[in-house]
């Protein structure tokens, strides 16, 4: 970003240019022409906060002079509040540049006293509300309550109410917001239209009185229980990703949501749920009605439950596998509350484990897993606590990886070994007694523990995380020292038998930094062997069986194959035994 540049012929006001990006513009006050302070030449540490508080001074100056005056006045608030000792890049220049406009402003716009200020800001921003001026009247709306909470004039009774009509991001989704330019997009009304498509949808017992639902994803926190804000949240963020799909597949037409833009999006965002189902070998839980009208619409709210559960799932989505599983159940109470079928042990129709009550799924679902996570983080002392006393997110989530998840069941049963921490909230570890004490009868449920890996503190990670690096580097530093050793002249002289033997001895040592790294496997796996399977402790046996008979035979065929070398000649290759040793191992 270019810094202002400053010159002394003229005042420091009226010297900024407007964007190149639009024509300039100037007013006319008290006989001087003024140039609008430039909104874009604002240093790069300050344009986010900034520069949108400059363009509405600019755009409503020849309006508003007073206003204007009062946006310049908080970005230089604002200025000063994010760089007071101006020690960023070009932001002293661009504050004096602010200061002396403000400066000149005083001397040529007539002072309101505080109240008169309110009122007017209130009008102006009610003004650009009604007209749709979205960008303005929320500037307008943060200078105001600047200017109420410093003066103290009490607070603005329409302020949260106007807040929470700014509430989405890029999509003005609220009533007034239908004619902005962003949703007259064909692929934003197409997206739209096709979230908004509720027809045929079953009545839940809450919106018998209230009347229908306004979309795919008011239909799902009705049904499950999502907070309003995620819902407000995944509705934008699900519109612009079916908009921006269907631009990107150049269709024939934009007036309707296409079958492939559904498709694709579909494709991307339950990859790995198919995987996870695949690889635990469970059916896929997305079940598509008969009838081809509804089929879109079947596809959306699938998609909708994924991105609700993924925006509500907070801490959560470190692990995917976890939110697999949920979504899993989740769909297929979808699927049954969409056919209306009929629970087999009650007889009545068929609905969701969780869901009816506001944030049901936040109080049912997130909050019990999050507690697991919470104490097994307060296990860790700050992470000065041994690997193997507590699980990690990749732990919890490994969990998810075996056929054992299932045992949850659902709705979510709180007494599984997966919920089960042998420690209190404080940190401190309950014992055996003192549990037997509390409950002789009841069984004590058995804390789950690792998985497939405890981390241990120690130097040989080194080794053996790269352990073919020092085996390389060892290899070659050993038939260095034996090359260095015979004085070679030539490469030629590799060939001499004696030299070739004593370089054949690299496989010995190979053979024993194996040894060191399959030992170092299961030192480092050995206090997670109470939840491995049989076939990886099998795994672990066979490794290291291997590694020991080639430790030890190697050297004997070596030591063998020498001594019967020194009793005759070293002219021939005399090392058969040890030879035919080395061929079996590279053969294999």
């Amino acid at each position: 970003m270019d810094e202002i540049e400053v010159v002394s012929e003229a005042p420091l006001s009226d010297q900024a240019s407007t964007s190149s990006s639009r024509p300039s513009r100037s007013y006319e006050t008290l006989g001087h022409a003024h140039e609008l302070f430039d909104s874009e030449k604002v240093p790069s540490s300050l344009v986010s906060e900034v520069r949108r508080f400059l363009r509405v001074a600019n755009q409503i100056q020849s309006e508003s002079p007073r206003l204007a005056y009062l946006c310049r006045v908080h970005a230089f608030t604002m200025v000063h509040f994010l760089d007071p000792n101006s020690s960023g890049r070009g932001v002293r220049q661009f504050k004096t540049t602010l200061l002396q406009r403000l400066e000149q402003d005083e001397h040529t716009i007539p002072k309101h006293e505080g109240k008169s200020d309110v009122r007017e800001l209130k009008s102006f921003y009610l003004k650009m509300k009604n007209a749709n001026e979205q960008a303005v009247a929320y500037v307008l709306l943060e200078v105001l309550e600047a200017i109420i909470s410093e003066a103290g004039f009490g607070t603005f009774d329409d302020a949260k109410a106007s807040k929470a009509s700014f509430a989405s991001n890029i999509l003005p989704l609220d009533s007034g917001g239908s004619q902005h330019a962003i949703m007259q997009l064909p692929e934003i009304k197409a997206a739209l239209s096709a979230v908004r498509n509720v027809q045929g949808l079953p009545m839940a017992r809450s919106r018998e009185e209230t009347g229908g639902y306004v979309d795919l994803l008011d239909f799902l926190e009705c049904l499950f229980g999502f907070q309003s804000g995620n819902v407000a949240n995944q509705r934008e963020h699900l519109i612009l990703l079916l908009a921006n799909i269907q631009v990107r597949q150049k269709p024939i037409s934009m007036s309707k949501l296409g079958d492939k833009a559904v498709d694709e999006l579909m494709i991307k965002l339950f990859h790995n749920y198919m995987n996870w189902c695949n690889f635990l070998g469970r059916t896929i839980n997305i079940w598509l009605p008969s009838i081809k009208q509804q089929v879109q619409q079947y596809k959306l709210l699938y998609i909708g439950l994924y991105l609700l559960i993924w925006g509500e799932a907070a801490n959560l989505r470190l692990m995917p596998e976890c939110l697999c599983y949920i979504f899993h159940y989740m769909a297929y109470d979808l699927y049954g509350f969409l056919s209306g079928s009929v629970n087999l042990k009650t007889g009545e129709k068929m609905v969701p484990a969780y869901g009816g009550e506001p944030e049901s799924f936040l109080k049912n679902v997130v909050t019990p897993i999050y507690r697991v996570i919470f104490k097994e983080a307060l296990k860790s002392k700050n992470g000065t606590s041994d690997h193997s006393t507590w699980r990690n997110y990749d732990d919890l989530n490994e969990y998810f990886w075996s056929i054992d998840c299932f045992k949850l069941g659902w709705p979510i049963k709180l007494d599984a070994d997966f919920f089960q921490t042998p420690y209190s909230e404080d940190g401190i570890q309950k014992s055996q007694a003192a549990r037997n004490e509390q409950n002789k009868e009841q069984e004590v449920q058995k804390w789950l523990g690792k998985t497939n890996f405890v981390e241990i503190r120690s130097f040989w990670h080194l080794f053996r995380s790269f352990d073919r690096m020092w085996t390389f580097f060892t290899l070659v530093l050993q038939a260095m020292i034996i090359v260095a050793c015979h004085d070679l002249e030539t490469p030629v002289q590799l060939l001499d038998s004696v030299i070739f033997n004593d370089i054949l001895s690299i496989f010995i040592t190979n053979a024993f930094l194996r040894f060191i790294q399959v030992t170092l496997d299961i030192v480092f796996t050995w206090k997670a062997r109470k939840t491995m399977s049989f076939t990886q402790k099998l795994r672990f046996v066979v490794k290291f069986v291997i590694a020991a008979t080639w430790t030890i035979t190697l050297p004997v065929s070596y030591a063998s194959s020498t001594r019967n070398c020194s009793e005759t000649s070293f002219d021939d290759f005399c090392l058969s035994t040890y030879i035919i040793t080395v061929g079996n191992i590279l053969g294999k």
